[in-house]
């Protein structure tokens, strides 16, 4: 096994996305949105423009629709917020629901989530849990670990998406 130097590794990461760059590789993501006062919905916003930067397309879904979200060769960004005693938002639980109760075939979909909570509730960001174990018990793969962000202690919750988002693009190029 060949080690490679922190600085190596970082220089190698950059020439990966130089060469992404000029070659248009471009990904389209399917932004899922579960929000119940539309602060998720800000943060998701927010996700999709650094995306379109990086010169990724994307697909906002404010009220997912099993109909409408791409469940096929798909990747997903879940931005899901814990609403009440750790139930999903109301925009995003009938698309939950479905998929549960269909049992859907999520084998070809890789997901990221961000979960947004309060941990001054112990549900805190339980609904982000609940979308990572349905996800992954429906087949879909992970392509990062959650974050999940606490909304009575971070006062700038799209620049921690961000930073994450672009700690993830750095993980992408290993």
């Amino acid at each position: 096994m060949i080690r490679v130097g922190f600085k190596r590794r970082k220089n190698a990461q950059q020439i990966y996305h130089w060469i992404n760059s000029i070659q248009g590789i471009a990904m389209h993501f399917h932004i899922l949105v579960g929000t119940t006062s539309g602060n998720t919905e800000y943060l998701a916003e927010e996700v999709a423009r650094q995306l379109n930067e990086e010169g990724h397309t994307t697909t906002l879904h404010d009220q997912p629709d099993i109909t409408e979200v791409a469940t096929q060769n798909a990747k997903w960004i879940a931005c899901i917020a814990t609403h009440g005693a750790g139930e999903y938002a109301d925009s995003i639980f009938p698309f939950m629901q479905t998929l549960d109760e269909q049992n859907t075939d999520l084998s070809t979909v890789q997901y990221a989530l961000i979960g947004i909570g309060d941990s001054s509730y112990d549900t805190f960001n339980q609904a982000g849990h609940d979308a990572q174990n349905l996800f992954t018990r429906l087949g879909a793969r992970k392509l990062c670990e959650p974050l999940m962000i606490d909304m009575l202690t971070e006062i700038d919750p799209e620049g921690v998406a961000i930073a994450w988002l672009d700690q993830w693009s750095d993980q992408r190029a290993l």
